[in-house]
């Protein structure tokens, strides 16, 4: 998107804010509290649907198990940094195949 455009849509939606009294702050605010939800979800659907196991479990969850899916279809993982950490660093940078057909080449 070029700089005109952003600009355009800024104010746009600064004036359609402003209409319906929406402040910035309370953006912020709704936006924090979003990430906060994200992060402290355990499970999550495909559609973004969040539940974070506790209190009773959402309709979208019950549907789902009760027809088959197991529960642990829709943990989220939290320590996906971690794995990569685990992992050995490898310096790809000198690598004599990369580029070339022997590079995508998986053996058998």
């Amino acid at each position: 998107m070029d700089e005109q455009k952003r600009q355009s849509m800024i104010a746009y939606l600064r004036r359609k804010m402003t209409k319906v009294g929406i402040k910035v702050g309370d953006l912020a605010a709704a936006i924090a509290e979003d990430r906060a939800r994200q992060k402290s979800a355990r499970y999550r659907s495909a559609f973004g649907d969040t539940w974070d196991g506790k209190g009773e479990m959402p309709q979208w969850l019950k549907q789902a198990t009760s027809a088959g899916q197991s529960l642990a279809h829709f943990a989220v993982e939290k320590t996906s940094t971690s794995a990569s950490r685990l992992r050995p660093a490898i310096d790809w940078s000198r690598d004599p195949f990369a580029g070339t057909r022997l590079a995508t080449v998986r053996p058998s």
